[in-house]
């Protein structure tokens, strides 16, 4: 009977640990398993009861570390949701730009583009009366 149990709960101690293990769950592991580790060591060194150090220090361990852990995990969690966020706006700019082209498109046609739109300035001109030397249209008075 005592080994179906013991079977029993081992089936279920490695079963509960079957999924990938988060940052605090590593945080509270490791910070257990060096307390623990501390714990002993300065226990046996000064009160000869390496038991009770390892208890003790692997509580605290696993405290820290767990709180460790989760600074972590909730930083992880800040960070994806920025990228994510970062993304959502990249793809809206790309959106918008293509908008934009389209607009182009369809206002000045797509044969005429070149004539009328100076990719360089981003300025519209038309080249029979644009005087690119003057930066200013023929005969006309007003500034641009």
């Amino acid at each position: 009977m005592k080994r179906l149990i013991g079977i029993i709960s081992l089936a279920a101690l490695l079963g509960g640990c079957a999924a990938p293990l988060t940052t605090r769950e590593k945080g509270t592991l490791a910070g257990g398993a060096l307390g623990a580790g501390a714990g002993a060591i300065i226990g046996s060194q000064i009160h000869h009861h390496a038991g009770a150090g390892a208890l003790i220090g692997g509580a605290l361990g696993a405290l820290g570390g767990g709180l460790v852990g989760d600074q972590m995990e909730g930083q992880n969690q800040r960070q994806s949701a920025q990228d994510s966020e970062i993304e959502q706006n990249r793809r809206d700019l790309e959106r918008q730009r293509r908008e934009m082209e389209d607009l182009r498109r369809d206002r000045y046609g797509s044969d005429d583009r070149d004539r009328y739109y100076d990719r360089d300035s981003n300025r519209r001109y038309d080249d029979r009366r644009y005087d690119r030397d003057s930066d200013r249209y023929g005969d006309r008075d007003r500034d641009y």
